[in-house]
């Protein structure tokens, strides 16, 4: 049976936008990366974070705890002609344990928030190179701020179908935390960034970025998944029937290193 994660990959990899260019300016800048050094992806889901760091770097691992995201991903790297990504099946209980080579970079997306945050930065201290380090990177929001209209109709269909206890889970809520944790551990001395990133959606990819939660993946709507899919176009094109929906995510960075001796 289709786990949430698996039937959610194709999807995933399709419509997740991808982070903005600035993150990727700010790792070459802050790990002078210049196609040397070795990354780690922790949670790399299909490589959103992996594949574009790629070709500044000598290596990739990217590791995540569910085969079929792995395989999108590296079907991905395949059709960009990138070899130097090993996808490795493992979650943040196992960065000890993979037999890595030394990482100059460990970055780590919204999975962040399904991890142990206080083990995973000590146990990265046992991986990472002298001058190593790690960026933490979600999205950023707080009850109460701004959001379009349109969220609201998408989630009025999913609670239709799935309840309001399926709504996903809040990644961008606990910044503060994870700066705070961060601050705690072996990797103490933190800096944040912050960037806000523009974006404009289609019917078809509203649809497909909820299938690509795992509160709402083919495998938790099973045969509704069509009658979810009508339902939520007929819905947001009645709600704005020019098919285009704004938002703005606000993202966050948090990169993590050893103290100054």
């Amino acid at each position: 049976m289709s786990t949430p994660f698996a039937s959610a990959a194709p999807y995933y990899a399709r419509y997740r936008p991808p982070y903005p260019r600035e993150l990727h300016t700010l790792l070459v800048d802050r790990f002078a990366l210049d196609g040397s050094q070795t990354v780690l992806d922790l949670g790399a889901g299909p490589g959103t974070l992996s594949l574009p760091l790629a070709p500044l770097s000598d290596h990739v691992y990217a590791v995540d705890p569910e085969p079929a995201m792995l395989a999108e991903g590296a079907r991905l790297a395949e059709e960009r002609g990138l070899t130097n990504i090993s996808w490795l099946r493992g979650d943040d209980a196992a960065v000890t344990r993979l037999c890595l080579p030394r990482i100059d970079l460990c970055v780590i997306g919204r999975a962040f928030h399904r991890m142990d945050r206080g083990r995973v930065p000590a146990d990265l201290d046992e991986v990472l190179a002298p001058r190593g380090g790690i960026a933490v990177v979600t999205s950023l929001h707080r009850p109460g701020d701004p959001r379009p209209a349109w969220l609201t109709v998408v989630e009025e269909v999913r609670d239709r179908f799935l309840g309001s206890e399926a709504r996903p889970a809040d990644v961008g809520a606990d910044w503060d935390d994870l700066v705070e944790r961060l601050a705690k551990s072996p990797l103490s001395r933190v800096e944040t960034h912050r960037w806000e990133q523009p974006l404009r959606h289609t019917v078809d990819e509203v649809i497909g970025l909820q299938l690509s939660l795992p509160a709402t993946s083919p495998a938790v709507l099973g045969d509704r998944m069509a009658a979810f899919g009508t339902q939520l176009r007929r819905a947001l094109l009645d709600h704005d029937p020019r098919g285009t929906y704004d938002r703005t995510l606000r993202i966050g960075a948090a990169v993590a290193t050893r103290p100054r001796r």
